[in-house]
């Protein structure tokens, strides 16, 4: 497509390579990044303030990164964790609808634009976590145990139901109780 404008084959490559370097660079800073904010929440919440700091929590993101991708001792052993990859970017498409459906309730805006596929998407996800979670158990016929998604699996599970449970406490209040004080006044 490059050369059709007159850019020499050599250069286009490099520059795509450039794109695509640069692409991989922020996108793994951002999720360094992410990952960071998420462990200090965490060690905050359990009370571990010394863990809530930006070292200790930016080498637990970057540890924890660098032992799945060394764990075979190929560098490749982040590929292990492909077969979670579908249920995961869609179980995060319906948290994001989740969040997104709080910040509306807590706005007062109608919520059945985002709630509606929110409960779709959690529902087919956890359906296909589910699945997962006995394929990896080995309990599915013609299938060997797989611990290591098995403990992810478990873990994201947990924090999945998680923010269920507190996504659904704030929108009773914020549904429920606002029109209880609503109708009371």
């Amino acid at each position: 497509m490059m050369s059709s404008f007159g850019v020499p084959a050599n250069v286009g490559i490099t520059l795509m390579g450039v794109f695509i370097v640069s692409f991989a660079a922020t996108t793994l800073d951002s999720a360094t990044r992410i990952q960071c904010y998420i462990v200090a929440e965490l060690a905050q919440m359990c009370k571990l303030p010394l863990f809530a700091r930006k070292h200790p929590a930016t080498c637990i993101a970057v540890g924890s990164a660098f032992i799945l991708a060394f764990c075979e001792g190929s560098g490749a052993g982040a590929f292990n964790l492909w077969p979670l990859f579908g249920a995961m970017n869609q179980l995060l498409g319906g948290l994001a609808l989740m969040v997104i459906t709080v910040y509306l309730a807590k706005k007062g805006v109608n919520v059945f634009c985002t709630a509606i596929p929110m409960v779709l998407m959690i529902i087919l996800t956890g359906w296909a976590m589910y699945y997962n979670l006995i394929k990896f158990a080995g309990l599915q016929p013609g299938t060997k145990p797989n611990i290591l998604l098995l403990v992810i699996s478990i873990i994201i599970i947990v924090f999945e139901i998680w923010m269920i449970v507190e996504s659904a406490i704030v929108l009773h209040k914020t549904v429920f109780c606002s029109k209880k004080a609503v109708s009371d006044n």
